[in-house]
C-alpha cells in the first residue's frame, strides 16, 4: 500500500508539473470577460476584467526563489504525512517539488516521502508517525487529522529527540510542543469571511446549512465555527443542518441532497473544504434548487462551477507556497535552527476570495483550462 501511494504521488505532481508549465506562457489577452460577470456602473468590462487578473495571479504565487539560509548539509530527508489523498495535498507537493529542484541546484539533495491513507484518520495518522520515528528523518511534518489526537504524539516525539513541524492546513493545539507551523493560520476568519459574502448575498435573511469536512480536523472545525458565529450575528438568519462529508464528493452531495430534501426552501450552503462545495453543486444542480453555494478552494469542476453562477464564491488558499515554505522551513529545522530571524513560528500563507468574474481566469492560470 505504501508504495502504491508513493506511485499515485508521483504521476499527481508530474502532471500538476505539466499544467504549471502550461500555466507560465499564459497570456491573459486570450481570456474573454465572462458576459454573465456584474460589472459596476462606473467601470467598463476591460477595467473589472484587469482587476480579476491581478487579484487571481496574487492569490496563487508560482514566484519563489529559495532564501540566501546556507544549508549546513548537502543531503536532507523528510517525512510529510497529511489528511488523505486529496487534490489538495498535490498542489501543496508541487511547491515542494519545485523548492527541492532549486536545492538541487545549489548542489543540495532533498528526498522525501509524502503520504496519506484514502480516507482521513487520525489514527492511522498517529501509526504513520510512530512509524516514521524510527527512520531517522531529518524532520516529521504533519498536516493534523485531529489536533485533540495528534498533538500529545507530537509531544511525546520532540521530548524524545524528533525534529517535528507541523504544515497545510492544520496545526496543532496552542502550547504543543512541535517546533514550527507552515501554512494556513486564519481558518476561522475564512469562514467567516466567506460567511459574510453569503449573508450579504441572501440580504441577511434565510436558511442555511453547512458542510464541515472531516471530524477533528482543526482546519474543517475552525471555518465552521467562522461560519456559526457570524449567522449568530444576523437575527433572520438560521442554521438548519450541520453535517461532516470526510472531505468526500460522494457524500457531500448525499448529505445536500437529504438536506435538500428536508429543507427545500434552504437558501445557503457554506463549504468548509475542498470536496464539499463540488458534492454541494451537483446535488443543486440536480434539484434545481436556488441555494446559494459558497466555499473552499481550487478543484477545477468547483471552478467550472463558480463560472457558471452554480457558486457564489470560492476561498483560494496559496497551495503552492505552503509547499515552497514547508521544504525551506524544514531545512532550517534539520539543522537545528529556532523559530526566530531565520523563519517564524508560524507562517501564515493568504486566503483570496474569487468570485464569478475570476474564474475564468483561475481555471487557466491553475489548469490551462478556460
Amino acid at each position: 500500500m505504501r508504495n502504491r501511494l508513493k506511485i499515485n504521488r508521483i504521476l499527481s505532481i508530474m502532471l500538476l508539473s505539466t499544467i504549471f508549465l502550461s500555466s507560465c506562457s499564459f497570456n491573459s489577452s486570450n481570456i474573454d470577460s465572462d458576459v454573465n460577470a456584474p460589472v459596476a456602473e462606473h467601470e467598463d468590462t476591460a477595467q473589472v476584467s484587469s482587476k480579476s487578473d491581478n487579484l487571481v495571479r496574487s492569490a496563487v504565487d508560482f514566484d519563489h526563489e529559495l532564501d540566501d539560509y546556507k544549508p549546513k548539509k548537502d543531503h536532507y530527508n523528510f517525512y510529510f504525512t497529511y489528511k488523505t489523498i486529496h487534490p489538495w495535498w498535490d498542489a501543496v507537493a508541487l511547491g515542494m517539488e519545485d523548492a527541492q529542484r532549486q536545492y538541487l541546484e545549489k548542489g543540495i539533495t532533498i528526498t522525501y516521502e509524502y503520504m496519506a491513507p484514502e480516507a482521513a484518520s487520525a489514527e492511522d495518522q498517529k501509526k504513520r508517525l510512530l512509524e516514521a520515528k524510527d527512520r531517522n528523518f531529518d524532520v516529521i511534518g504533519v498536516d493534523v487529522a485531529d489536533d485533540v489526537i495528534i498533538s500529545p504524539i507530537l509531544d511525546e516525539m520532540v521530548d524524545s529527540g524528533d525534529k517535528v513541524m507541523t504544515f497545510s492546513s492544520s496545526d496543532a493545539v496552542d502550547g504543543c510542543k512541535r517546533i514550527a507551523y507552515v501554512g494556513n493560520t486564519h481558518n476561522y476568519e475564512d469562514g467567516a469571511d466567506l460567511t459574510k459574502a453569503l449573508c450579504e448575498k441572501l440580504g441577511y435573511k434565510g436558511k442555511v446549512a453547512i458542510l464541515v469536512g472531516s471530524v477533528g480536523a482543526p482546519c474543517h472545525e475552525d471555518r465552521a465555527r467562522g461560519a456559526k458565529d457570524t449567522i449568530a450575528q444576523y437575527p433572520d438568519m438560521e442554521i438548519v443542518a450541520t453535517e461532516y462529508d470526510m472531505d468526500s464528493v460522494d457524500l457531500a452531495y448525499e448529505l445536500t441532497m437529504n438536506i435538500l430534501k428536508d429543507n427545500p426552501d434552504l437558501d445557503g450552503i457554506i463549504c468548509c473544504n475542498m470536496s464539499n462545495p463540488v458534492g454541494a453543486a451537483r446535488a443543486v444542480i440536480e434539484t434545481g434548487s436556488s441555494t446559494v453555494i459558497v466555499g473552499m478552494d481550487h478543484a477545477q469542476e468547483a471552478l467550472h462551477y463558480l463560472k457558471d453562477g452554480v457558486i457564489y464564491c470560492l476561498g483560494v488558499q496559496d497551495c503552492y507556497s505552503i509547499g515552497f515554505d514547508t521544504i525551506q522551513t524544514a531545512v532550517k529545522i534539520a539543522d537545528g535552527n529556532k523559530p526566530g530571524d531565520l523563519f517564524k513560528e508560524k507562517t501564515d500563507e493568504i486566503t483570496t476570495v474569487i468570485y464569478q468574474e475570476d474564474a475564468a481566469i483561475m481555471l487557466e492560470l491553475l489548469y490551462g483550462d478556460d
